[in-house]
């Protein structure tokens, strides 16, 4: 990102310098501090960036200043061409130093290149997006004040959790037997606790979420006041056949009764339920090329869409 505007004292400011820094969610559940390396420019310490003792930079007179030498060529007549080409006798800075008053440091190198280590403070709360300012720590330049450095935070993909906003979501899956007859189960949090999450015999649990309160991510600013956790329970099925057919009648006497069969007047059909494949859809395109085998007339006169299962 360029930023070459005005500072509040009329300098020109420099470039600020954006770099992204990816971090755990348990780096922005926690606090973390890390430090980065980076390279920038930095004024000579020894001449303070004029590149000669002071008076000793004189404006190039051969492109007086402007750092290029500017051609024009006539073409034709009432044609010509401009071409720039950059000042050999200053090397496209503007700016002359006589040999024996340029600085001996770096050569009359006005900037060289220096490591800066930065102490980076990953507050708790922190979000994916957020930025963390450096002021005055991007590449230095004479007669520019320093932009800032700006690091950008990238969330990493978390294997259990999911965050939205200052909420947790994760899923657990758990047996029928589970769903039916309470359960418990130990997880470990993004602070390394160990959570014991019980629920009591006798108490069905549907599929859905259930909440717990104040274990999601704590507020930026306010790490105390923390959002929610909120827990999907999938709920897996036994296979076919799992039960010995015999079994199936003392297994019904202990649960909820079934729903009374209303009675049905006339004539009735009766289909048989197949398992339903989601990943290769509802099957409408195959009887779509069925159709598409019959004549153009039948097509063009019978079609319509196809039929897709509803399910939720």
């Amino acid at each position: 990102m360029g930023n070459q505007s005005r500072s509040r004292n009329g300098r020109r400011r420099g470039e600020d310098m954006m770099h992204p820094l990816k971090v755990s969610l348990e780096d922005l559940y926690n606090g973390k501090t890390t430090k980065l390396q980076l390279s920038k420019n930095v004024l000579c310490s020894a001449c303070s960036g004029q590149g000669g003792k002071s008076g000793a930079v004189q404006k190039c007179s051969a492109c007086r200043g402007r750092g290029v030498h500017i051609m024009i060529r006539q073409l034709a007549p009432g044609m010509v061409q401009q071409m720039q080409s950059v000042c050999s006798d200053c090397n496209g800075e503007g700016e002359v130093i006589n040999e024996k008053d340029r600085c001996k440091k770096y050569e009359g190198k006005k900037v060289i290149k220096e490591v800066k280590i930065l102490e980076v403070h990953v507050v708790k709360g922190m979000k994916h997006g957020q930025r963390i300012t450096f002021t005055g720590e991007a590449d230095q330049a004479p007669g520019v004040e320093p932009g800032d450095i700006v690091l950008l935070l990238q969330e990493k993909e978390h294997e259990v959790f999911q965050r939205d906003g200052n909420d947790l979501h994760m899923t657990y899956k758990i047996g029928l037997v589970e769903a039916l007859c309470g359960f418990q189960f130990t997880f470990k949090h993004l602070d390394a606790r160990q959570i014991v999450v019980k629920y009591p015999p006798g108490k069905v649990i549907e599929p859905g979420c259930v909440r717990v309160r104040g274990e999601g991510m704590p507020q930026y600013h306010y790490p105390f006041e923390k959002g929610d956790l909120y827990i999907k329970f999938d709920v897996q099925f036994p296979e076919n056949n799992w039960i010995n057919p015999d079994k199936l009648s003392e297994l019904e006497d202990l649960l909820p009764s079934r729903p009374e069969v209303p009675n049905v007047i006339g004539e009735t059909e009766e289909v048989e339920l197949q398992e339903f494949d989601s990943t290769r859809g509802s099957g409408g395109g195959q009887r779509r090329e069925a159709y598409n085998d019959s004549s153009d007339e039948e097509s063009s006169s019978h079609h319509g869409p196809g039929v897709q299962c509803a399910h939720q």
